[in-house]
């Protein structure tokens, strides 16, 4: 049996995870590929939290009497590594499903491929629109709220309580940027001149001061950072060196306290708003929630090397736990069909760790399984909540 660590020191040594008893008879082979290294490299723990739930789970007794084998590649954020490693789990591992492939440009590469090949693409890591598209693309599901909402609560915001804002936006050039950026202007609608400036960045840049820096010359008020964590976390931090005193917006993606405001500096980052959907570790609201305990004995008995203070790993969980529970709907079916059938059936799921009153649901024509964020605000030390959740549909 391959143990949680020897695992996850195998995705260091070989660029792989692999979960579960790999000589287990008849298991179910859910493939998947992460950023284990390169400029995404910070949402790698997604993978391992993964990789543990599902370990867990097998200790437990599996799914239906069998047990989950996790298969986990890196592709370093790159979208022709992304194509390799996916055809390696389709054709030479024969998985029966894809699970959590992680980024917008990198699932793009892959998107026509898998679904010509009928092969389940569930719960993917990336909000971007586009994955809720049954009739087109009936194999392929998101998970998270979509960019495009995310970007449009921003842009009501900004609109109700800042109405004489003048808006700069720093964006990653790739779908997972423009998804952002061309929700942002919908939601802006009539008042999309209120933003004054744009600076798209490439992936391969070494850094985005010279972006920010451009962008404060704007003389905006407002700076909405469109960003991975690693240009996240440099544009926080650069804005604040520079005095740049505007109120900021940062993506969900990019939230994690420990994967980005604390690489950028707390202090730097007070006063940042984002929008959540998950509980996070050190909401005082939340400190003696059930859902979050378990979490914690989770992590210290199969992740101990994981941060408790990265959202990235409160994500990994609740993402696992929704595999895992569909894979227990889908029953004696464990077939292509019999999962994506189960995807596609989700009823009000009460993921663990989803903040209160967000649920999960899903249905033949409807691919979307979380549309409702709360905004909130970074004061230094955590993530603070305010106003109502607010439910897209």
């Amino acid at each position: 049996m391959i143990t949680r660590r020897s695992a996850l020191m195998a995705a260091v040594a070989t660029s792989a995870l692999v979960a579960g008893p790999a000589l287990a008879e008849d298991p179910i082979k859910i493939g998947n590929v992460m950023p284990y290294s390169g400029p995404a490299s910070a949402y790698g723990t997604i993978g391992k939290t993964i990789n543990a739930y599902i370990e867990m789970t097998n200790a437990k007794g599996g799914v239906n009497g069998r047990q989950i084998e996790f298969i986990s590649y890196d592709d370093g954020y790159s979208p022709p590594k992304m194509v390799e490693q996916v055809r390696r789990l389709v054709e030479q591992d024969e998985v029966t499903a894809l699970f959590q492939t992680l980024g917008t440009p990198t699932n793009t590469a892959i998107h026509k491929y898998i679904n010509a090949k009928r092969v389940p693409h569930l719960f993917l890591a990336t909000g971007a629109a586009k994955w809720d598209d049954p009739e087109n693309f009936p194999m392929t599901m998101g998970w998270q709220p979509s960019y495009v909402v995310e970007a449009k609560i921003y842009a009501k915001y900004i609109m109700d309580n800042m109405p004489d804002a003048k808006v700069a936006m720093l964006y990653q050039n790739d779908d997972f940027g423009k998804d952002y950026y061309n929700g942002f202007k919908e939601g802006l609608g009539d008042k999309v001149d209120m933003l004054v400036a744009e600076a798209p960045y490439e992936v391969a840049a070494p850094t985005v001061d010279s972006e920010v820096i451009n962008l404060k010359a704007s003389g905006a008020d407002v700076f909405i950072i469109i960003a991975t964590p690693k240009f996240a976390a440099q544009a926080i931090k650069k804005s604040a060196e520079i005095g740049w005193e505007a109120q900021r917006f940062l993506t969900n993606v990019s939230l994690s306290v420990g994967g980005v405001l604390k690489p950028a500096g707390f202090e730097a980052s007070k006063g940042i708003i984002s929008a959540g959907y998950l509980m996070e570790e050190g909401d005082a609201q939340f400190a003696d929630s059930p859902e979050l305990l378990e979490w914690r004995e989770f992590m210290a008995e199969w992740y101990p090397e994981g941060d408790v203070t990265s959202s990235f790993t409160v994500f990994g969980y609740s993402v696992g736990a929704t595999i895992v529970h569909t894979l227990e709907m889908a029953g004696d079916d464990l077939s292509r069909e019999g999962i994506l059938a189960a995807a596609a059936s989700l009823k009000d799921y009460d993921a663990p760790l989803l903040l209160p009153g967000i649920l999960i649901n899903t249905a033949e024509d409807d691919f979307a399984p979380i549309e409702a964020m709360q905004l909130q605000k970074f004061d230094g030390e955590s993530w603070k909540r305010f106003g109502e959740v607010i439910t897209v549909d």
